[in-house]
């Protein structure tokens, strides 16, 4: 009997020297990043997940974390599927120290999750879901990108009055978000006097022969062709064109902003203009110490996609400060109520949880994105 009783206190000893090395739980602040870290869309999931752990890195050490806690990542691969994000989604709602979600990538992976986080109550930021219906799945539902119409009317503005187009071409890539933005893109363009979209192409992502659809686009004599797809559509699609056509121009989506257009298109991406809401060669202070503490840490600049990302962890946590809280009630109240002075520019959210915000117009000009006036 005594044995026993010795061996129970040394267990008890024992437990007690490594409860007291470890963090409470309590005394911690989680942020989720749920996007792809694997698979042909890694790349933004890794500048999401980089984005996230920066700035947290930054308020950890500057603020102390947030109300004296010390904040975390927790991060998530949901391999830009629909099923692997709503499982990931029930993970996350099941963690109470989680107070917000940075994610996920694409609009259908968005909305395969966002009920599980509406039901559950837990704030979800996209950075990058465009789709019109996203944020309506509920009111814990957030994006801090702005909805594709916003942006597809900046993609006409620009080759209306940048490059004097009167005939449009579009080629967009045969998914849920393309194929729907291809068609805002039409009706967008027939309300501009005198101006036509006189070919439309669709393409499966992935693809590497162009010459059908450069073929279909030279035969219709296209002023520009906007292309709704990303670096990896953009970039070799305007090579190819290029070759059988140089007179031609193109207007891109802030989704192709990125140094790898530039890389992988070379000369043949000169003169490509695209919108987007942040630009890494901004003289602006507050958004030069962000480019430069991203290089510094990952040896890359940020794209507009993973500054969206920086800047929604930051609104998470300034929501937090503000409230003095991690209710996950009222930390989604506090969103509705905000204006966030980040990289992206002054943030607030409308009564949908859309963001407000304000595009700039980029060209790629001597092998490098340069800012050019309306």
């Amino acid at each position: 009997m005594k044995k026993s009783f010795v061996i129970l206190l040394i267990a008890l000893m024992v437990v007690s020297m490594f409860s007291g090395c470890a963090p409470k739980e309590q005394d911690v602040v989680k942020i989720a990043v749920a996007a792809p870290l694997t698979g042909d869309f890694a790349e933004y999931g890794t500048g999401f997940k980089n984005a996230v752990e920066l700035m947290v890195e930054q308020w950890n050490t500057d603020k102390g974390g947030v109300l004296d806690k010390k904040v975390e990542v927790v991060v998530y691969d949901d391999k830009n599927n629909g099923e692997e994000a709503a499982t990931i989604a029930e993970k996350i709602v099941g963690d109470a120290a989680i107070a917000g979600v940075v994610g996920h990538f694409a609009s259908g992976v968005c909305m395969a999750a966002s009920p599980t986080y509406q039901e559950a109550g837990i704030v979800e930021i996209s950075p990058s879901a465009s789709h019109p219906d996203y944020s309506s799945e509920g009111d814990y539902i957030f994006r801090n990108n702005t909805v594709i119409n916003v942006e597809a009317r900046e993609a006409i503005d620009i080759a209306v009055n940048a490059l004097n187009a009167k005939n449009i071409g579009i080629l967009s890539v045969k998914t849920d978000w393309g194929t729907s933005t291809a068609s805002i893109v039409k009706e967008i363009a027939n309300e501009y006097e005198g101006v036509s979209v006189v070919e439309h192409q669709e393409i499966i992502d992935g693809t590497v022969d162009f010459s059908p659809v450069v073929t279909a686009f030279n035969k219709a004599k296209p002023d520009v062709v906007i292309v709704v797809g990303m670096y990896n559509v953009l970039a070799p699609f305007a090579t190819q064109y290029k070759a059988i056509n140089s007179d031609i121009n193109f207007v891109g989506f802030s989704n192709a902003y990125s140094q790898e257009l530039i890389n992988l298109g070379k000369e043949f991406v000169e003169g490509v203009y695209l919108p987007a809401i942040f630009f890494h060669g901004s003289t602006n202070e507050n958004i030069k110490g962000f480019v430069e503490a991203y290089e510094a840490k990952y040896g890359s600049a940020p794209s507009s996609l993973t500054a969206q990302a920086y800047d929604s962890a930051g609104i998470i946590l300034s929501a937090i400060e503000n409230i003095e809280s991690t209710d996950r009630a009222a930390i989604k109240d506090e969103l509705y109520k905000i204006s966030y002075p980040g990289v992206t520019g002054e943030t607030t959210f409308n009564e949908n949880g859309d963001a407000q915000k304000t595009f700039a117009w980029l060209k790629v000009e001597n092998g490098a994105f340069v800012e050019v006036d309306k």
